[in-house]
């Protein structure tokens, strides 16, 4: 598997590893990996904003994907609290309902322009 990655990295493909902190992803083996962002997993977010040891394992990826060169996107913000905190623990970027629902694609192109339009 790591050969075909390295295949789509030097053909320029950006890869995400999703979901990360659940099932086999650990912080060790980040490194083995030739991944350019990391996605941390909701379960984490969903108790960042009232568990300390949640908010320690959120930093803790954050440091370790940015020393490795990574990028940070935490899933499942869902409220203005929790988007608070990720970007003070230093997270790049976060998804969930707190930005939009799911959305189809005909209704994607009127989502994007109601953000870039001004206020």
């Amino acid at each position: 598997m790591q050969a075909v990655l390295k295949q789509l990295k030097a053909l320029g493909v950006a890869l995400a590893l999703d979901d990360f902190g659940t099932g086999y992803s650990s912080l060790a083996s980040l490194h083995q990996f030739p991944v350019d962002i990391v996605k941390i997993d909701r379960s984490f977010t969903s108790q960042v904003d009232i568990s300390p040891h949640h908010r320690v394992l959120v930093q803790a990826t954050v440091m370790v994907a940015r020393s490795l060169g990574m990028s940070t996107v935490v899933e499942g913000v869902e409220t203005e609290a929790q988007a608070s905190l990720v970007q003070q623990l230093g997270c790049d970027k976060g998804q969930g309902y707190l930005f939009s629902r799911p959305l189809e694609a005909h209704a994607l192109s009127a989502w994007l322009q109601l953000m870039v339009e001004p206020a």
